[in-house]
């Protein structure tokens, strides 16, 4: 089966508002057939873009994604954006394990956003055409975490290259 059978887009997963608040929609969100394709079903993946929003709001709204769906969220991909930078965290959930210290059932339960990975593209609008300046590489997402299962074969990790990070940039700034 192809994985564009496996996902399911849910543009409408909504994270409820707190003290009084609406909710939140993601700006995309997805995640595998048949497990997350229920009416009310979490993401795998929740992707939150944010111009006006400082970067501190976006980890508020990160860390609730997690809390909110009980964990079933699995990774939060954040692009903050300007006029001239863009920067894009990759967030998953661990469970905290000290050396030498012995699992606690509250640890299980309340796993830890951790920065995974952080990439930062810059335009230089000097250059016609316009360049980018990607710093640390491809963006990677787990299979694993995505599809809740282990890849199976010709299956791997979603990576998105220097090419794709640059369509992306572009798509960025047309909008802004």
């Amino acid at each position: 089966m192809g994985l564009k059978k496996s996902w399911n887009d849910i543009g409408s997963a909504t994270l409820p508002g707190q003290q009084g608040q609406s909710g939140k929609e993601g700006d995309s969100t997805g995640g595998p057939k048949p497990q997350r394709a229920g009416k009310g079903a979490w993401p795998t993946l929740v992707i939150e873009a944010g111009f006006s929003q400082t970067l501190g709001q976006l980890h508020l709204t990160m860390k609730r994604w997690f809390s909110m769906s009980n964990h079933e969220v699995k990774i939060v991909l954040l692009s903050k954006f300007d006029s001239t930078t863009i920067l894009l965290e990759r967030w998953e959930e661990e469970i905290a394990v000290r050396p030498g210290a012995t699992t606690t059932r509250y640890s299980l339960q309340h796993p830890t956003p951790v920065l995974r990975q952080s990439i930062t593209i810059t335009q230089n609008a000097t250059t016609d055409p316009i360049s980018y300046n990607i710093t640390r590489g491809a963006l990677v997402l787990s299979f694993k975490l995505l599809f809740l299962r282990d890849p199976g074969p010709g299956e791997g990790d979603l990576v998105l290259g220097v090419q794709e990070l640059e369509e992306y940039a572009e798509d960025v700034w047309a909008q802004v």
